[in-house]
């Protein structure tokens, strides 16, 4: 997904198209709920992600909204990871 990301940005930009990526860590789902909530994954959380939890329901949106909006109209090319910190571990 990165290099599908740099090379359409690379590719798209003259066109005057961004193309980022969200890279989401763990997050809460009715699907992943039961999961992220054993004794297990909750140590693991407390290890190895600063914010010592897994992330909400709506934590992704304001990513999204940014990344749609004129305010990241000269961000192209990049991963923004909404990971409580995981990914600078």
């Amino acid at each position: 997904m990165v290099n599908l990301t740099r090379a359409l940005a690379s590719e798209w930009g003259k066109y005057g198209i961004t193309v980022n990526s969200i890279c989401p860590g763990y997050f809460y789902t009715p699907l992943t709920k039961e999961t992220l909530d054993s004794d297990f994954f909750q140590q693991n959380a407390k290890t190895i992600i600063p914010e010592e939890r897994y992330g909400n329901e709506g934590e992704l949106d304001t990513a999204a909204v940014f990344l749609a909006s004129p305010a990241s109209s000269y961000v192209t090319g990049m991963q923004l990871p909404v990971d409580g910190g995981y990914t600078c571990m």
